[in-house]
């Protein structure tokens, strides 16, 4: 794999974001490639699953060149369908699943980080869900993951306005679950530590049973994402966006579709 790569311990399946020239930025191959790593990491008999980004941060989201393919309708079906089943296969994995971040963690990046268990944030590290900022809205089950952590209306407050949250302001909201100061690797192989001490057998049987009254509310929400993101990439607010991020200028959005 080039964007992707992956070890497995035995106990612990580990997978690298691993394009950090575009700060870990998600396109249509690193995407496939993660698929293919978390069928791996399914397949494992390790219980835990360790989800983390090389270079500068976790994610910046979506590859911007990724997003100028928008007017593709079939390659962005097969985008939105990937992020899909990515997201389903994280929320099914039968496992204890954490996600580490330091740097940005952003737009799609972030909706990857919340379909972990576990989210460790590295103090200086920056959350957003700032799809808005280029006329988008979450996908990956960014809607589900967000609103189960903090609620509908903080959601939507973090949805609409996009805001930028630090580590400590995230952990207030709840939206990670802790935060840490200083070199990422011996501090999330702490938190892993202390859960190979626990009885992860009965953790997942109780994560099985989250996942069988939830599942398909997830299911639905990936499916309204889809709808809803196909056709948001089709609006003039969206193809604004693009210019002003390219131009890197404020974007003067003005609600025509």
């Amino acid at each position: 794999m080039e964007f992707i790569t992956w070890k497995d311990n035995g106990e612990v399946f580990e997978i690298v974001l691993n394009r950090p020239e575009a700060y870990n930025s998600l396109n249509e191959h690193m995407l496939e490639e993660l698929k293919e790593a978390l069928i791996l990491a399914g397949e494992s008999e390790a219980k835990i699953m360790l989800v983390k980004g090389r270079g500068k941060g976790f994610s910046a989201g979506g590859d911007i060149n990724m997003m100028l393919s928008s007017t593709d309708e079939n390659l962005s079906e097969q985008v939105i369908d990937t992020i899909s089943d990515i997201a389903m296969m994280i929320f099914s994995m039968q496992k204890i699943t954490v996600a580490a971040v330091h740097g940005a963690a952003a737009g799609l990046g972030l909706s990857l980080a919340l379909s972990c268990d576990h989210v460790l944030a590295e103090k200086e590290a920056k959350l957003a869900m700032n799809f808005i900022g280029i006329g988008l809205i979450p996908d990956g089950g960014g809607h589900f993951f967000l609103e189960r952590r903090v609620g509908e209306t903080a959601a939507k407050d973090l949805i609409w306005s996009g805001k930028k949250l630090t580590a400590d302001e995230a952990l207030k909201l709840r939206l990670v679950d802790a935060v840490f100061h200083g070199e990422l690797d011996r501090h999330a192989g702490a938190h892993l530590e202390k859960l190979l001490q626990s009885p992860l057998s009965a953790m997942i049987e109780t994560k099985k049973i989250y996942q069988t009254l939830n599942a398909g509310r997830l299911q639905k929400t990936l499916k309204l994402e889809k709808t809803a993101q196909l056709r948001m990439r089709l609006t003039k607010d969206h193809q604004e966006g693009i210019r002003a991020f390219l131009e890197k200028r404020k974007p003067r959005f003005n609600q025509q579709v």
